[in-house]
């Protein structure tokens, strides 16, 4: 195998290092598009290029050779790729494949029961009020989706916070951010190295829903006061009953401490951000590079199979 099957590997340990811009200079609608589909192509990318350097590993063997009619011997001398390589390269393709399947299975039962409990809500607007004293509030996807919140959280907040308060929770059912999270967490569950990705989509999904939030209000200021009140009122009194959105979002409770707080603060308090189109260019770059060396990769294994024909 030429160097293309190991620019995915090499890409997957360099795009962590864009993680960070782009969860706090884009447009954190674009942001998560770009962080979730960088995690998902690369994770993808980097499972493949392991079952191609795998691949040439097998066919070294004259028993597994025979199946496919290849000769083992001409393997040997025809790919460059060590032995060793692809050894361990099979063995941390069959943990990536665990981890991955391990991860949709969790994910699977999770958004069932949610959504199996989010039916089972009496609803009024798609609004649920627990009682409970306990500041918090989560969305729970479903056909339609639930918006939770504790009656600990409405003494909280006022009126016009609570407004806030639901077209941010609402924000994440109607653009369905718990399947962005999904996937971007496949992506890392089968490379641990885009965890970084991962966590930064966490963290751009609840700046996407504070930005609609201001945008419903046309307050920024009030928003960003809302999510620190919010914030300030989760941690002196844990929740109890967000379990469903840390599954789904990644995140324990409503605006609150998902995410580093002072930072979306900071960022309701700045002009919106732009789409910083030298940031979305080079993500792109990368995931095109991603994709033409996987496809690289796998012609030249189709090529040394010809030639290994027997």
């Amino acid at each position: 195998m030429r160097i293309a099957v190991y620019i995915p590997l090499l890409l997957s340990l360099l795009a962590p290092l864009g993680a960070r811009p782009l969860s706090e200079r884009c447009e954190p609608r674009l942001a998560t598009w770009l962080l979730t589909v960088s995690a998902l192509v690369l994770g993808t990318a980097t499972t493949i290029s392991l079952g191609l350097l795998a691949a040439t590993g097998l066919i070294r063997f004259p028993e597994l050779a025979t199946l496919g009619h290849w000769s083992a011997h001409d393997a040997q001398h025809d790919d460059p790729a060590e032995l060793s390589v692809a050894m361990i390269a099979g063995l941390l393709l069959g943990a990536a494949v665990l981890m991955a399947a391990r991860m949709l299975w969790r994910r699977a039962r999770t958004l069932a029961a949610a959504v199996l409990e989010a039916e089972c809500m009496p609803t009024e607007d798609g609004l649920v009020v627990v009682e409970d004293e306990a500041p918090d509030a989560f969305a729970i996807p479903g056909l339609p989706g639930r918006v939770v919140v504790s009656t600990g959280m409405l003494h909280t907040l006022d009126e016009t916070e609570r407004h806030i308060l639901l077209a941010h929770e609402r924000a994440h059912l109607s653009a369905h951010h718990y399947a962005f999270v999904a996937l971007a967490q496949l992506g890392a569950a089968a490379n641990p190295l885009l965890r970084p990705l991962a966590t930064a989509v966490s963290y751009t999904i609840e700046r996407w829903a504070d930005e609609n939030a201001a945008t419903a209000t046309g307050d920024r200021t009030q928003v960003a006061h809302t999510v620190a009140k919010a914030a300030l009122a989760a941690h002196h009194t844990p929740a109890r009953a967000a379990g469903v959105g840390l599954a789904i979002f990644g995140r324990r409770g409503p605006l609150s401490a998902a995410g580093p707080v002072p930072r979306r603060v900071a960022a309701l308090l700045a002009p919106p951000f732009g789409r910083h189109p030298v940031l979305a260019a080079a993500t792109v770059v990368v995931l095109a590079a991603t994709a033409l060396s996987t496809a690289e990769a796998a012609h030249d294994l189709h090529l040394l199979l010809e030639a290994v024909g027997a």
